[in-house]
C-alpha cells in the first residue's frame, strides 16, 4: 500500500484540481497527453482519426467519440511535442503542444478536404498501414448496407472491388445517416455471451437452484440504445435485470426473517398452453433515517475515457444527489483514479455537505486507468474510517476502462472478494458508451456483495441514489439462494427465465462457503419460471438425461399432491456464516385474473426474449407486450412503467423489420 500512496504521490497524473499541483522537476518521468480531435466545421468528434508525436513514434487511434491518448515516457514539464492529426475525408492537422504536468490536454481540428486513399474495400479485407503509418479504410457492407464515399451534396455510390485515387469527403452507412468514425462501435463494449436457459425434464433435473440477483444495470443499458436508435446486442439483455428494475407492490415480512416469499401462477402470455410461476421475494424496508451510519468512499474513474458529457459530468450530478442525503453521523471520503491513484477527500462528516460538494466540483477528467491501484487505495480509506455495526461500502463510478496498473480481472476479483469478508462492500456505477465495460462491472459487483447500476441519465441517478438509498446501501441478507423442486406428478418440464449467470449446483445450495447475491432493505426480487404441465406434449423440448437405471426413491403416499412445486431459501443475516432456511410450497391453482405485478412483469420478460430473439419466445409479439404492459400500470409511481411503454414504442419503430423479427 506504502507503493501506491508513493506512486501516487511522486506521479501526480490526476488532472483534478483539488490535488495539490506538482511543481517543475529536472527527472523525468512518463506523461499523457489526452484530447479530442474534432471536425472544424461541425465540431463533430472524428472516430478512427490518426494521432502522432513522430519523432518519438508514439501513435494512437481516436475512438468513437474522438478521443485519444497518448503516452510519452521520459518526458519532463516543459517539453515541447509536436502532435500530427489526420483522417480519411480530411486534411492533417500540426500543433506545438508544451507539456504542462503529467497530464496535458489538448484539442484537435480537422478541416475537410481531399485525401489520397489507399483503398477502400468492400469486401472482408482488412487495410494495412500505408508508408506514413496511417491505416488503409477497409469496410465489408452487409446486404443492405454499402459502402460509399460523399461528394459534395450528391453522393456517388461504390460498388463492389476497390478504388483508389483522390477522394474528399466522408464514409457513410447507407442504412444511418451518421459518419461511421461517429457512430459508437458496439464492439469496443465488454459483454459476456449469455445462452438462454433451455427447458429441463423433470423427470431428469427435478431441482433448479440459482443467486438471487437485484442489480437493473441492463434495463437501463438497453433504454440507452434504444434511446440512441440502436437495437441492443442480445447479450447485454439480461432479462431478470429488466424484470427487477421496477417496484412491485409485494408484502413485506412479518416474522424474524427479513425476506417475504410470495408466488402466484397464471398461464404464459407468450405460451398459453403453459404456465408461468411467479417467486417475489421482499426485503424489510427501513426508513432512511433509522438507517445505521454510513462509512462511503466514493472511488471515481478521472481517465481520459471519462471526459464526455454522459460519463465524469454526469457522475458528479448524480453523486450530488446522494451527498443531498447524507446525514450528520454519515460519512464520505473521495478516491480517484487515472494515471495514478489519490485520496481528493479525506473522511468528511455528511454535515459537511458544502465541502463534500466542493470536492466533488473540482473532478476533471485526463489520464488513463489505473483502477487497481484505485480500488486498494480506496479500500484502505475505508478500512482506516470503519464504522462498527455500520455500513462500510465503496460506490465506484466509472465506464469500467480499466487499461493500466494492476488491472486483470482476476487480480480485482480476489481483492474484492477479501475486502468483502472484512465486512467493505462494493456498489458498482456504470456511465457511458462507446467504451463501456459491462461484464468486468457485474463480475466486480457481484463479488463484493454490492449492487450494479448503469446511469444513463439524471433520473436514473435519482432513482438509484435517492428513492432506492436504503436497498443501495443497506443490506439485510447475505448469500440469499433459491432452490426450486418441481413436483413431477404436475410439472413435466420447465425453464429459468434469465438468471443465467447465477446458475448454481445443486449442493451448492446447502454449502455455506458459496457465495450468493445479497438484498438490500426494502428489495423486490422477482423471479420467472415457464413450466410444462404433466400432459402437455409437443410444444417445447426437453432437455435431459438418460434415466437412472434404479429410479428415484419414492415419495411417502400423499406428500405434495397439490403441490406444483417447492420453494427453498437459504440466506445469512450480516455478519453471520450460518445460513437461515426459508420454505415456501406452492399450490397448482392457476389465477383466472393475474395481478397487476405479474401481468407487468410477463411483459418485461416478453419484451426481453424479443430483445434477445430467444429460441423460446413462443408467440411473442411487440404489440403483445405493449397491451400487457398498459393493462398493468397500476399507479406507477415514479412513473417507470409508463416510460417502459414508451420505450417498446419506439423500438418497435426502429427499423420497417421489426413486425417480420417478432415473429
Amino acid at each position: 500500500m506504502r507503493s501506491i500512496l508513493t506512486h501516487a504521490a511522486a506521479a501526480g497524473a490526476l488532472a483534478l484540481a483539488a490535488v495539490a499541483p506538482s511543481h517543475a522537476r529536472a527527472r523525468r518521468a512518463d506523461a499523457i497527453v489526452t484530447g479530442v480531435v474534432r471536425d472544424a466545421a461541425r465540431g463533430a468528434a472524428i472516430g478512427n482519426a490518426y494521432v502522432a508525436i513522430a519523432d518519438r513514434q508514439i501513435t494512437a487511434l481516436t475512438d468513437a467519440s474522438g478521443r485519444f491518448v497518448l503516452h510519452v515516457p521520459r518526458a519532463a514539464r516543459g517539453d515541447v511535442v509536436v502532435l500530427t492529426a489526420r483522417a480519411i475525408g480530411y486534411g492533417t492537422a500540426t500543433q506545438r503542444v508544451r507539456l504542462a504536468g503529467d497530464t496535458t490536454h489538448v484539442s484537435l481540428t480537422l478541416a475537410a478536404a481531399s485525401v489520397q486513399l489507399s483503398a477502400v474495400v468492400t469486401g472482408a479485407a482488412a487495410g494495412a498501414a500505408d508508408a506514413q503509418g496511417a491505416p488503409n479504410v477497409s469496410y465489408a457492407p452487409s446486404t443492405r448496407q454499402r459502402a460509399r464515399v460523399m461528394q459534395g451534396a450528391a453522393g456517388k455510390r461504390i460498388g463492389r472491388g476497390t478504388v483508389r485515387g483522390t477522394m474528399g469527403g466522408t464514409l457513410r452507412d447507407t442504412a444511418r445517416p451518421e459518419p461511421l468514425g461517429e457512430r459508437a462501435p458496439v464492439d469496443r463494449e465488454g459483454y459476456d455471451r449469455i445462452e438462454d436457459n433451455p427447458f429441463l425434464a423433470v423427470a431428469t433435473n427435478p431441482r433448479s437452484t440459482f443467486s438471487v440477483d437485484v442489480d437493473a444495470a441492463s434495463y437501463g443499458n438497453v433504454r440507452r440504445f434504444i434511446t440512441q436508435g440502436q437495437r441492443p446486442p442480445a447479450d447485454a439483455v439480461r432479462i431478470e435485470e429488466l424484470v427487477n428494475y421496477f417496484p412491485y407492490d409485494v408484502p413485506a415480512p412479518r416474522g424474524d426473517d427479513p425476506i417475504a416469499i410470495t408466488t402466484e401462477v397464471a398461464p404464459a402470455p407468450w405460451r398459453p398452453e403453459h404456465r408461468l410461476v411467479r417467486i417475489a421475494l421482499r426485503a424489510r424496508p427501513i426508513d432512511v433515517a433509522q438507517l445505521p451510519p454510513s462509512n462511503l468512499v466514493f472511488l471515481i474513474d478521472v481517465s481520459g475515457s471519462m471526459d464526455e458529457p454522459n460519463k465524469l459530468p454526469l457522475v458528479k450530478r448524480a453523486l450530488r444527489l446522494l451527498v443531498d442525503q447524507l446525514r450528520p453521523q454519515d460519512r464520505v471520503a473521495i478516491v480517484v483514479y487515472a494515471g495514478a491513484a489519490g485520496l481528493v477527500l479525506p473522511s468528511t462528516s455528511g454535515e459537511d455537505k458544502a465541502r463534500i460538494a466542493e470536492a466533488i466540483d473540482r473532478l476533471e477528467a485526463g489520464g488513463s486507468t489505473a483502477g487497481g491501484e484505485g480500488l486498494l487505495l480506496a479500500y484502505k480509506v475505508a478500512r482506516d474510517n470503519r464504522v462498527p455495526n455500520g455500513t462500510n461500502r465503496v460506490i465506484l463510478a466509472t465506464d469500467g476502462d480499466f487499461n493500466v496498473g494492476p488491472s486483470s480481472d482476476a487480480e480485482m476479483e480476489r481483492l474484492v472478494e477479501a475486502k468483502r469478508a472484512e465486512g467493505t462492500y462494493l456498489t458498482v456505477l456504470g456511465f457511458g458508451t462507446g467504451n463501456f465495460q459491462d461484464a468486468k462491472m457485474e463480475k466486480l459487483a457481484k463479488r463484493g456483495n454490492g449492487n450494479y447500476a448503469y446511469v444513463d441519465d439524471l433520473a436514473e441517478a435519482r432513482k438509484v441514489l435517492v428513492r432506492e438509498l436504503g436497498a443501495t446501501l443497506h443490506t439485510v441478507a447475505d448469500d440469499v439462494k433459491l432452490q426450486v423442486e418441481f413436483n413431477p406428478a404436475a410439472v413435466r418440464g420447465y425453464r429459468l427465465i434469465g438468471y443465467e449467470d447465477r446458475l448454481l449446483r445443486d449442493e451448492d445450495f446447502a454449502d455455506d462457503k458459496k457465495d450468493a447475491g445479497d438484498v438490500g432493505a426494502g428489495h423486490a426480487v422477482t423471479a420467472l419460471y415457464e413450466v410444462v404441465p404433466a400432459g402437455v406434449t409437443g410444444t417445447v423440448s426437453l432437455r435431459g438425461v438418460d434415466p437412472l437405471r434404479y429410479g428415484a426413491a419414492p415419495a411417502p403416499n400423499g406428500r405434495g399432491r397439490d403441490e406444483l412445486l417447492y420453494v427453498q431459501l437459504r440466506y445469512k443475516r450480516p455478519g453471520e456464516s450460518t445460513s437461515r432456511l426459508m420454505t415456501h410450497p406452492v399450490p397448482t391453482t392457476v389465477a383466472r385474473d393475474a395481478s397487476t405485478d405479474f401481468r407487468f412483469a410477463a411483459a418485461v420478460a416478453e419484451f426481453g426474449m424479443l430483445l434477445r430473439d430467444s429460441e423460446h419466445k413462443g408467440r411473442a409479439t411487440g404489440e403483445q407486450v405493449l397491451t400487457l404492459a398498459r393493462g398493468a400500470l397500476g399507479d406507477d409511481d415514479g412513473g417507470y412503467r409508463a416510460d417502459f411503454v414508451r420505450l417498446v414504442e419506439r423500438w418497435r419503430g426502429l427499423e420497417p423489420t421489426t413486425a417480420s423479427r417478432e415473429k
